[in-house]
C-alpha cells in the first residue's frame, strides 16, 4: 500500500488549450452580459413615473390666483400711502395741500407715478408690494387731483384672451 495519498488521483489534471478558452469565452459573455443588462434595467422611480405618464388623464386642472379687480385710489392711499402722505412724514407733501403738491403736480402724470413706483427721497419703491402698479396710480391721480391736479385714474386695461394650450 502506498503512503501517497495522491496516488489514487494521478490522472492528468491538465486543462488544453481548446478548453482554457471555451472556460475564459463564456467567463466574458456572463460579464458583458450581466454589465449590459444592469444599463438597461428599469430603476423602481423610472417606472412609477412610467406608469404615471401612461395613465395620466387627458386634461389638467391648472389653479391660478383669482384676477382681482383693480382698486380705486382712494382705498389704495388709506391702505397704503396715508401713513406717510397724512401727516406729512418724512417730508412727504400731505394730503390736500396744495401748495406742497404745486410743483410736484406741474410734473406728468406718468413722473408723479413713476416716482411713487421706483421710490424718491424717504419714500420706498411701490412697485411689487400689496398693490398693482395700476392701484399705486390709481393713489398718485387720487392724491394729486384732492391737491388741486386734473389727472384722472387710470382705467384698467381690458382683459386678454387667454392663450390656449
Amino acid at each position: 500500500m502506498s503512503t501517497n495519498s495522491h496516488d489514487s488521483h494521478s490522472g492528468n489534471s491538465k486543462i488544453s488549450k481548446s478548453d482554457l478558452w471555451l472556460i475564459i469565452a463564456c467567463a466574458a459573455i456572463i460579464i458583458f452580459a450581466y454589465f449590459d443588462l444592469s444599463k438597461t434595467t428599469v430603476t423602481y422611480s423610472n417606472a412609477e413615473r412610467d406608469v404615471a405618464e401612461r395613465i395620466q388623464k387627458v386634461g389638467a386642472v391648472q389653479f391660478r390666483d383669482a384676477a382681482k379687480a383693480a382698486r380705486p385710489g382712494e382705498d389704495v392711499y388709506k391702505a397704503q400711502c396715508s401713513a406717510c402722505h397724512a401727516s406729512g412724514a418724512a417730508g412727504a407733501p400731505k394730503f390736500g395741500d396744495v401748495a406742497a403738491w404745486a410743483p410736484r403736480i406741474k410734473n406728468t402724470f406718468e413722473s408723479l407715478v413713476n416716482s411713487a413706483l421706483k421710490g424718491k427721497g424717504a419714500m420706498s419703491a411701490q412697485a411689487g408690494g400689496e398693490f398693482s402698479d395700476l392701484e399705486i396710480a390709481r393713489a398718485v391721480a387720487y392724491m394729486a387731483s384732492q391737491a388741486g391736479g386734473k389727472f384722472k385714474e387710470p382705467e384698467a386695461p381690458a382683459p386678454a384672451a387667454e392663450e390656449k394650450k
